[in-house]
């Protein structure tokens, strides 16, 4: 499906039908600004560069950040500004409109963590919520009012879970697309901030 050049790394996370998922249903308009939380190679921002010139990337893999780099060179990117760090850290006082998470969301036991960068990619503790919560915690607080979260997760991390916590942040909330695994939906989320 991708019509970009799109280099991968073993220490980052191969673009997967969840990268398309939301890539696929980007709800972005001209001139807003966009943050996209842990780019991996950096696909769906290249999708959201379609889209708007006001793109900030973060990632807590430092290979990623290079990766994501090496990839907009590539494809002639220049708008999308990537800074290392864990969620919200490098854009502290910032609020942009729409804000993007692929988020690690797989349940991961104590002996399945990897000990690598490539585990923040899909670590999601035990019950698969351990980064998605720390995350809806803190979006508010750089969502402009009237912006949209969309953020990827799986149903064995609690969709119904997401949902209630969004409506208990004051957020709009809907599954707005989900695609079934062998064992698990994967499921796009959007949250409108009203």
């Amino acid at each position: 499906m991708a019509d970009f050049i799109i280099n991968t790394d073993d220490n980052v996370y191969i673009p997967a039908e969840d990268s398309y998922l939301l890539a696929d249903n980007l709800e972005i308009r001209q001139d807003q600004s966009v943050l996209e939380i842990g780019t991996g190679s950096g696909v769906v921002a290249m999708y959201a560069s379609r889209l708007t010139d006001r793109i900030t990337v973060t990632d807590i893999n430092f290979d990623a950040c290079e990766l994501a780099r090496k990839n907009f060179e590539e494809n002639g990117i220049e708008n999308i500004e990537i800074l290392f760090g864990n969620l919200f850290e490098p854009v502290k006082n910032r609020k942009f409109d729409v804000i993007l998470f692929n988020t690690p969301y797989l349940p991961t036991e104590e002996g399945e963590v990897l000990d690598d960068t490539i585990n923040y990619a899909f670590d999601g503790g035990l019950n698969g919520r351990k980064v998605i919560d720390v995350f809806l915690d803190e979006v508010g607080n750089h969502l402009n009012d009237g912006g949209i979260v969309q953020l990827i997760q799986s149903s064995l991390s609690g969709n119904d879970e997401t949902l209630t916590k969004l409506d208990e942040l004051g957020f709009i909330a809907e599954i707005k697309a989900t695609e079934h695994f062998f064992f698990e939906d994967i499921t796009l989320i959007n949250a409108y901030k009203i």
